[in-house]
Order: structure tokens, then C-alpha cells, then sequence
């Protein structure tokens, strides 16, 4: 059988999971912990996930995983792409990421089941961000602006019976994205968005962060 490697934190993971999911086809999910820098080099060159294995060949980047994946059998990515799509992730992506790092670096991934595994992903991320219990302290209102953008993604959404047929590379990118918002406590989704991540979660097989959200 097929492996992925993957983190569970990972948006990128996130997105090449999506398509065996949604085309119900089998993967091996194997979880590599965190600070493992010699697998991945070993399989592609480099520490990036996700990775899959597949006849005794190595393929990383999601999105070719994704296009691989998707040419088996029916494609499923057929509908045209909407640049008004990509246009709200590229602006909510810092905003986003800057309150999801601390958390998932709080969060009982299995990436993180060692000590040294969390503290390699904290000391790489801090390094951009500052320290994590800063932004912890800033408190409900630094989500105001999150709360605003998925008021301006709701009318961006497609009806819910438009996701139970063909679907395009932006689903592939905005639930990715809508699956690390979950992991934020203290956000309001409108029902659009509500229904959206929901139906996307049930169709690709990927459980949301809700149940862990900080």
C-alpha cells in the first residue's frame, strides 16, 4: 500500500490527504515526529512534508501528490479555479498563522509526542513570530480580524449541494486553511463557512481541530 508521511499540523499534509479521501482511495498515514530531519532527507533531499511512497519511489509537494492522485481514475479537480478565493486565503495567511503556531505547538499532535519533537517545532517558529506566550497574550481581541474575514468569506461560498459534486483546487486550499483556523478558540463562522468546512471535513475523511482548539 501506498504511505504518506505527513504532520498533522501541516496545511500542506492537510491538502494531500484531501484527495485519497475524497476519492476514496487507500493511503498508510505515517506520522513522522517533528524534529526527524533524517527521514524525509533521506526519501527527497529535505525535511519537508508531506512525502509519499508509492512502488519504492519518494514524491514530495503536495500539490504534485494531489495532480498524481487525482489523474487515477475520474479526476475530481475539474472545476475552474476563482482567483477571489486565493485572494482571501493570501489575506487572512498571517494574520491566520501568527495565532495558529502557538497552539499547535501546544496541541497533543503525535508529532510533538516527545519533548524534543515540540521543542524543535517551537524554537523554528518562534523565530519568526516572537515568543508564543506573547501572542497568547493578547487576548480575544487579536481574533477580531479573524471573526472579519470569515464574515467576508461567507459570501464567497458555494451552495452546500455544489460540494457534493466535482470540486476545484481552491477547496483543496481553503480547507486546508479552515482546518487550521479551527484550532482557534473564540472564532465565530458563519453559517456558509460553517457548512462548508463541515462538508468538506466529512467528504475528505479530516477531522477538524475543534475538539483541541486553544
Amino acid at each position: 500500500m501506498r504511505k504518506l508521511y505527513v504532520y498533522d499540523h501541516c496545511p500542506f499534509c492537510i491538502k494531500a490527504r484531501m484527495i485519497f479521501g475524497l476519492k476514496n482511495i487507500p493511503v498508510e498515514l505515517v506520522v513522522l515526529q517533528n524534529d526527524d530531519e533524517a527521514t524525509p532527507i533521506g526519501m527527497i533531499g529535505q525535511k519537508m512534508l508531506p512525502i509519499l511512497e508509492e512502488n519504492g519511489h519518494y514524491m514530495g509537494e503536495s500539490l504534485d501528490i494531489i495532480a498524481h492522485i487525482d489523474r487515477e481514475g475520474t479526476p475530481l479537480l475539474t472545476v475552474p479555479a476563482r482567483p477571489e478565493i486565493s485572494d482571501w486565503i493570501s489575506r487572512s495567511s498571517s494574520l491566520l498563522y501568527r495565532q495558529f503556531l502557538p497552539r499547535a505547538a501546544a496541541a497533543p499532535f503525535p508529532e510533538f509526542s516527545t519533548t524534543s519533537g515540540r521543542a524543535y517545532f517551537i524554537r523554528k517558529k518562534e523565530a519568526s513570530t516572537g515568543p508564543f506566550c506573547e501572542i497568547f497574550n493578547e487576548g480575544t481581541e487579536a481574533l477580531l480580524p479573524l471573526n472579519a474575514l470569515l464574515e467576508d468569506l461567507a459570501s464567497l461560498l458555494p451552495e452546500p449541494s455544489a460540494l457534493q459534486g466535482p470540486l476545484s483546487y481552491d477547496d483543496i486550499h481553503l480547507f486546508a486553511h479552515l482546518h487550521s483556523f479551527s484550532i482557534i478558540k473564540g472564532l465565530t463562522y458563519p453559517a456558509a463557512v460553517e457548512n462548508y468546512r463541515q462538508a468538506l471535513s466529512k467528504r475528505s475523511g479530516i477531522p477538524l481541530l475543534d475538539s483541541v482548539a486553544v
